[in-house]
């Protein structure tokens, strides 16, 4: 599963690899902000609880909801 969390004005954190090190890639409006090494980092442009994590939810099956 993915992982992504999305903030205030078009905020969106998502995990990624840079130069093979595990980072924290912050976009606003999908235009690259920062790739930090750090939750300390993101907090630099963002208040973390104002960050809501995106959950997928499986698929529904028409058998369930017949």
């Amino acid at each position: 599963m993915n992982r992504r969390w999305v903030g205030p004005r078009g905020l969106e954190i998502v995990p990624a690899v840079r130069a093979g090190q595990q980072v924290l890639r912050v976009r606003r409006y999908g235009r690259l902000v920062a790739d930090c090494f750090s939750v300390e980092a993101v907090a630099m442009h963002v208040d973390l609880a104002d960050l809501c994590e995106v959950v997928e939810l499986a698929g529904r099956t028409s058998s369930h909801h017949r």
